[in-house]
């Protein structure tokens, strides 16, 4: 179980009033952003959402996080989300492999994630996140193709949006 912060009062506007099941909305914000979710069950209580079951791989998984993080009147997932590990040929081996790996954990992107996260503040463009994080602000690309297609353009981010950061190569 791990907890990823988000700041409540910033992001999309996703659930309408009166909605009974915010979950819904949760996952169509998903599908909208080319994750797929059918190994995944969505939780809202309150301000927290809990993702559990399994994503598809490492990115949807940070993904998921962050679309449901992102979204206005919810601050805190619960990032229980596995994601399967590939299979080595073992077939000469007298020993079985757990396929299932748990990754999670807050702060900085879960434990395990290949990413770090990064919360806007006024002020900030991908060209400034990118010199923080990189040193180099022509590196704002890789920000924005890893937020793809939560971001739709590069000059779109806003103060609370919380971002992938992805590992330099």
């Amino acid at each position: 179980m791990s907890f990823i912060d988000f700041v409540k009062d910033a992001g999309e506007k996703i659930f309408k009033p009166g909605e009974a099941k915010a979950e819904g909305a949760l996952q169509a914000a998903l599908t909208d952003n080319g994750i797929d979710h059918s190994g995944m069950k969505i939780e809202v209580d309150g301000s927290t959402v809990t993702l559990s079951g399994q994503a598809t791989d490492i990115m949807s998984k940070e993904k998921a996080v962050l679309i449901a993080g992102n979204v206005q009147g919810i601050d805190k997932v619960d990032d229980q989300l596995t994601v399967p590990v590939s299979n080595a040929d073992f077939s000469d081996v007298q020993s079985s492999v757990e396929t299932v790996q748990n990754i999670g954990s807050g702060g900085g992107g879960g434990e395990g994630w290949t990413s770090r996260t990064y919360t806007v503040e006024k002020g900030d463009t991908l060209s400034k996140i990118s010199k923080e994080m990189y040193g180099d602000a022509n590196k704002y690309n890789r920000i924005f193709e890893a937020n793809k297609p939560m971001l739709k353009h590069p000059d779109k981010i806003y103060p609370g949006q919380v971002l992938r950061i992805p590992a330099e190569d």
